[in-house]
């Protein structure tokens, strides 16, 4: 690509940006945390799944800064090199002037990318760049950049921030008011169907389309053609299959024979790639030995329940496995060491937080205790993990239920998502 048809690109996407905050832009969760890196030599990394909201974040994380901006994710920049980026840095500077800040979207795309970057940090550039696969940028970086990037993970809305979004206030207060009470459980039912990819929640009727687009587009672009899978249609396959299981136990092996693979070895690939899109998350099972935690099946979360309701091939409407989602979603926002337990009768309990050696605090997820059955499974198991795992802070995640329940040396505490999601 010559200099002129470079300018004219980047000509176009400053346009685009300087529009960006006429939208309903909200400050994401993490935008305060993520401040006091700005200053710093270190390069920042944002990383998270398409359209999460990672571009927009970062130009949060600029405002007020002399920057300049190209986003490689363009198509009009796919014949980009490596040996082309010096000239992309000369045609900002004709553009923008003189500037320190630099951010580059969706910079993976360009292969060698790290050579340059690392060079232009050593140039004395402030450096954000955005990725949607942290395993690939992080594998990069460290090669070259060990000890002088910083990684900013983001996600889809959080229901605070799906909230802040519509507009809606609330504080404890409110917790105590039926008519506020039953306005925050319309949304989060909203939310469970809606998931919170930002742009969703501007396209009402036509968000089904919306993300199974974005679904598509990752499974083509950001696995497919990345990694050069030759056997296309079962790579499609087992990701259908993994986000329609979700809050379901897998093993390579079952995969291995479900899609009639040879090997092992093949499956743990397609797993991994699917996994660093970030449409799905495994889970691993909470044991001190690391063999164990190795071989023992994984659970299989997806990134996001609007995503699910997209995607899944499941035709019933499980209520309970969605908040379950929800739940371990909002455990990774908050940054948490989670695992699932098994007792040694087998007994699951959902999540396991985990702090240093020991298990910190043990959760339950139910969409409803109604039932005498299920909810004397649940507590069976919960208290067993309790007496094996020794933690005695034990929670049970309900759609709207609230209290406290003594058994024996036990205290159980019963809390409503909506109330668990806002605290």
């Amino acid at each position: 690509m010559n200099k002129t048809e470079l300018k004219a690109v980047l000509i176009a996407q400053k346009r685009e940006i300087e529009g960006i905050f006429k939208d309903n832009i909200i400050d994401r969760e993490i935008l305060e945390s993520s401040r006091k890196y700005m200053d710093s030599d270190m390069i920042k990394v944002v990383t998270g799944i398409r359209r999460c909201g990672k571009s927009v974040f970062s130009f949060q994380l600029l405002k007020g800064r002399d920057f300049a901006y190209a986003n490689f994710d363009d198509e009009r920049l796919s014949g980009i090199r490596a040996e082309d980026l010096n000239d992309v840095l000369e045609v900002l500077h004709e553009i923008y002037g003189n500037f320190k800040c630099l951010f580059l979207d969706e910079m993976q795309n360009i292969e060698k990318w790290e050579l340059f970057v690392n060079r232009c940090r050593r140039q004395g550039y402030n450096i954000l760049l955005t990725g949607s696969n942290a395993k690939m940028l992080s594998k990069e970086l460290a090669a070259h950049l060990t000890g002088r990037y910083i990684e900013l993970e983001l996600y889809p809305f959080s229901f605070r921030e799906f909230l802040r979004y519509f507009g809606m206030k609330y504080s404890e207060e409110d917790f105590y008011l039926p008519e506020k009470i039953g306005e925050i459980k319309k949304r989060l039912g909203e939310y469970v169907e809606r998931g919170g990819f930002p742009e969703v929640l501007r396209y009402g009727e036509i968000r089904a389309r919306y993300l199974t687009d974005l679904y598509s587009a990752i499974i083509g672009k950001d696995i497919i053609t990345r990694y050069n899978i030759r056997h296309s249609k079962i790579l499609k396959d087992m990701a259908a299959y993994l986000i329609s299981n979700y809050g379901s136990f897998m093993s390579y092996n079952k995969l291995k024979n479900i899609f009639n693979i040879k090997s092992v070895h093949t499956i743990e690939n397609y797993v991994s790639y699917i996994e660093e899109s970030y449409l799905i998350f495994q889970l691993f099972p909470f044991s001190f030995k690391v063999k164990e935690q190795l071989i023992s099946p994984k659970k299989i979360y997806a990134i996001d329940t609007g995503m699910i309701n997209a995607v899944s091939s499941k035709t019933f409407d499980n209520k309970s496995r969605l908040i379950e989602n929800i739940v371990f979603m909002e455990l990774k926002r908050l940054g948490k060491e989670i695992f699932y337990y098994k007792s040694k009768q087998q007994e699951e309990v959902d999540f396991v937080l985990k702090e240093g050696l020991k298990a910190k605090q043990l959760i339950q997820v139910c969409y409803s205790l109604d039932d005498e059955h299920t909810k004397k499974r649940e507590i069976k198991a919960l208290l067993k993990a309790s007496e094996e795992l020794k933690c005695k802070n034990l929670l049970v995640i309900t759609w709207d239920y609230e209290g406290e329940e003594k058994i024996e040396k036990n205290k159980i505490i019963y809390k409503p998502l909506w109330k668990w999601l806002l605290e």
